[in-house]
């Protein structure tokens, strides 16, 4: 079989697409305002000692510059109920927030209701790599919610859930 060597942006999302992925709400509240940004790049257990989580975010982000500036970022896992979420804080229009239930842990680090895990970061580094920078985040706290809530898994640039078929 021979390596595919079409690199560009569109075939390599294509490709890359056939990992699947957690999708994570980065959220917090900047100047009186909720801000955020969808992350399906995130990574948990990068360090336990410090504890570390990750992220990558492209270098065009207009959300980033201001939710960087928080002290405090909560980080909300999201469940399969979440896709409706997801698409509405990556929006570029309107009010992204509109309707969410929010949670303000005292910090400014905002959570979403019906999340699989709650954690609470700040960003301990940030790393250029291409046209994203990788972002460290330290973890202060956290909040497992069990088995609650179903994982939302982003596969083949679709909103997936991984749902146990039923035996008859």
């Amino acid at each position: 079989m021979a390596l595919e060597t079409d690199l560009q942006p569109n075939a390599l999302r294509q490709a890359f697409g056939r990992f699947p992925s957690g999708i994570a709400a980065l959220c917090a509240e900047v100047d009186g305002a909720p801000q955020g940004i969808v992350a399906s790049s995130f990574t948990v257990g990068v360090s336990m000692d410090p504890p570390l989580v990750m992220f990558a975010v492209q270098n065009t982000s207009r959300t980033w510059p201001v939710l960087r500036s928080a002290g405090r970022i909560g980080v909300s896992v999201l469940g399969s109920g979440h896709d409706g979420v997801c698409r509405q804080i990556a929006s570029r229009d309107g009010d992204r927030f509109a309707g969410l239930d929010l949670h303000n842990a005292g910090s400014g680090a905002l959570f979403l209701d019906e999340a699989a895990l709650w954690l609470e970061t700040s960003v301990e580094n940030e790393v250029p790599a291409g046209d994203h920078a990788v972002v460290l985040l330290r973890v202060h706290g956290y909040s497992a919610h069990g088995d609650a809530y179903e994982p939302l898994v982003f596969h083949g640039s679709a909103f997936r859930n991984l749902a146990v078929p039923a035996f008859a």
